[in-house]
Parts: C-alpha cells; sequence; structure tokens
C-alpha cells in the first residue's frame, strides 16, 4: 500500500482540474509544461482531449496554483476495464508521466489529491510513470527502459556515434536509393504501422488517434515516410517534438524493409534531419528489456535508463502485467496473428483502448 503519511495534511490545497474548453487555462497549463525542466512531452494539456475523445477515458488533469501561478501538474486518466482491470494512470498511452512541481511541497500536495481521488473512484491501483523514482516503498515495475542521447552538431559526429554494423545498415540503406519524405497525414504511416503490429500479434491504435495527434500537437508531431527508388513507402515514424528533444514515438514498416535497410535509414533521416533543426536530444523511447526493440536500439549504442513506473495499490494480485511479455498473452497474440489484417483494424481499437 501506498505512505499513509503521503496522504495527510493539505487539506484545504489549491489543487484545481483542467478542463478542456477552458483554453485558457490550457495556454497556462503549457506554459508551465514548457518553462519546468522535469516536465515531457506527455504532460502536455492537449493529452486531455485525445484520451477523452479518442478513447473515451474520463480524464483528470490536476494542477496547483499558488498566488494565482500554476506550480506543478499531474495528468491522470482513469481506465476501467473487466480483462485488463481499473486503474487510475499517469499517463495512459504514455511512456513518460507522474507529477511535475516546482518543489517536493506542491508534488505531495498533487499526490495526495491523487490518492484520494484513486480512493473515490475505486481504483485497482494508481500507477505514475516516472523518469526518475520518487517513493522507495511503492511497488515498481521494472521491465521497462528508455534510451536518449546527445544529438552532437554535424552529420558526420553522429554518424561515428553508431557502431560500425549498424553504421553498415544505414549506408545500404543509402545505397538502396531511400529517400525521406515529411508527410501531411496519417494515411501512409498507417497503412505501415497497421501491417507491422499486426505481424507481431498485437492491436493497432486507431487511425483517429493518430489524426488526433496531428491536430493537436501540429508542428511537434510529424511524420516521417521513407520511400523506395518506386516511390512505394517502405517505413514510417511519427515523432513528437518537445524543447530540444525528438521522441520517435510509433513505427510501421513493409515487409521489404528489413532487405532494403529502411528501418535504420529511417532513424539516422530521422536524427540528421532534428539536427538541421537545432534539435539536441534523441529520445529513442520505451522498450521492455529483452526484446527486440531493446536490442536494436543497444545496437545503434544507446545506454538504457531504468524507467521507475510506480504504485499505490488498492487491491489484492500486485502489479499489472498488461503487456505481451505475460504468458497468458502468448495464445491471444498467436491468434491476431492468423487475422485478416481488415478484422484486427475494426476490432483492434476496442482492445487497445482498455490497455492503456
Amino acid at each position: 500500500m501506498c505512505n499513509k503519511q503521503l496522504i495527510s495534511g493539505f487539506e484545504n490545497s489549491k489543487v484545481k482540474q483542467l478542463f478542456v474548453n477552458d483554453l485558457a487555462t490550457n495556454a497556462r497549463w503549457d506554459d508551465f509544461v514548457f518553462s519546468c525542466e522535469n516536465t515531457t512531452f506527455f504532460h502536455r494539456a492537449g493529452w486531455q482531449s485525445i484520451i477523452k475523445n479518442v478513447f473515451k477515458h474520463e480524464t483528470y488533469f490536476l494542477y496547483l496554483e499558488n498566488d494565482g501561478e500554476i506550480v506543478g501538474v499531474l495528468p491522470l486518466a482513469h481506465v476501467n476495464s473487466r480483462i485488463f482491470g481499473n486503474s487510475l494512470t499517469s499517463l495512459p498511452f504514455a511512456v513518460y508521466g507522474g507529477v511535475v512541481a516546482n518543489n517536493e511541497v506542491f508534488s505531495t500536495a498533487l499526490e495526495m489529491e491523487a490518492t484520494k481521488l484513486a480512493t473515490k473512484l475505486g481504483v485497482d491501483h494508481l500507477e505514475f510513470r516516472n523518469l526518475k523514482r520518487k517513493h522507495d516503498d511503492w511497488p515498481r515495475q521494472d521491465i521497462y527502459v528508455t534510451f536518449r542521447r546527445e544529438i552532437y552538431p554535424t552529420d558526420d559526429e553522429n554518424l561515428k556515434t553508431i557502431p560500425r554494423k549498424q553504421r553498415a545498415m544505414v549506408r545500404k540503406g543509402m545505397k538502396n536509393g531511400l529517400v525521406s519524405v515529411i508527410d501531411k497525414s496519417s494515411n501512409r504511416f498507417f497503412d505501415l504501422y497497421a501491417d507491422n503490429v499486426h505481424r507481431h500479434g498485437t492491436p493497432a491504435m486507431p487511425k483517429k488517434y493518430f489524426d488526433a495527434l496531428i491536430d493537436t500537437f501540429g508542428k511537434d508531431c510529424e511524420i516521417l515516410t521513407i520511400v523506395d527508388v518506386d516511390k512505394k513507402p517502405v517505413s514510417s515514424v511519427l515523432s513528437f517534438y518537445f524543447k530540444n528533444e525528438v521522441l520517435p514515438y510509433y513505427a510501421g514498416d513493409d515487409f521489404s524493409a528489413r532487405e532494403l535497410a529502411a528501418n535504420d535509414f529511417k532513424y539516422w533521416e530521422l536524427m540528421r534531419l532534428s539536427c538541421e533543426r537545432g534539435i539536441k536530444i534523441f529520445d529513442f523511447g520505451r522498450s521492455k528489456i529483452g526484446t527486440g526493440s531493446f536490442s536494436f536500439k543497444k545496437n545503434w549504442g544507446f545506454e538504457s535508463q531504468p524507467l521507475s513506473y510506480e504504485y499505490c495499490l488498492y487491491a489484492p494480485g500486485g502489479i499489472p502485467q498488461n503487456n505481451p511479455l505475460n504468458k497468458k498473452y502468448k495464445l491471444f497474440i498467436s491468434l491476431w496473428k492468423k487475422m485478416p489484417i481488415s478484422w484486427a483494424n475494426y476490432i483492434g481499437p476496442m482492445v487497445v483502448r482498455n490497455l492503456g
């Protein structure tokens, strides 16, 4: 259970709730997010409308005011599923989250409000997807890591940081005549993404989710697509831009991408173009330890950094394991791969909305 001392005091706290239609406060929220050192792209106010409108989950975006100024934020969403459990999370569909505040007093006030809300909603657990550990006495998920590295000022410097074998794959992609294109719509990306996740036996996000990301975040959400010499799209990635960072977040590849080295070329192009834009950090994102994604990022010379997903448990059963590594989903994954992709794309959004 969570620390009892945490939820005492602050009865007269100035914690308030953000609402989607309150445009002025939404702007103030984002002003704080962009000015505070430890925030992430997933703390932005726009996630509230996406989670509410696309996935139909109740959201509770809490913020703390001090003398009329926002000094802390905590984005939360309630996902209640008969199959995958009842949770209050910061933040579903995001790799990072949790409380961000100007000091520990403000942070504790927001966490206290979250525990009150969790009790009121009757959830099984409260989850904070922290970058760094905050509570030594809270149970912690230890299967996830993230990969982040500096982007150097020149292409030559960045290419040299890639280990020899992976660098050879990048050069192979160049020799194969691959070209990168910035797409204005999600159409080509979604076809590659949906086919890719289907081959791996996992449900795809709905296309309207990607359209909502583009509409909500504008220039800070961009799709880079790789085409071959025949102008056929073979690989694509949707990335987020935040402060001085680029975060490739969703990706998809054609079956031919491996032979063409399109996947390697894609991430090199993203790094190269980010360098041109003055971006300083390449955030390769979250992976599960021991997976192919984990190995791929290690092969690029990135060092893993553990993520501290922390839980306040309100029901027996321990930390939920709603991920493909859970052996109880093995049969589901096998059957999903065999399902016609048209069916998978129709049914998938109904499944994935409950995973968070």
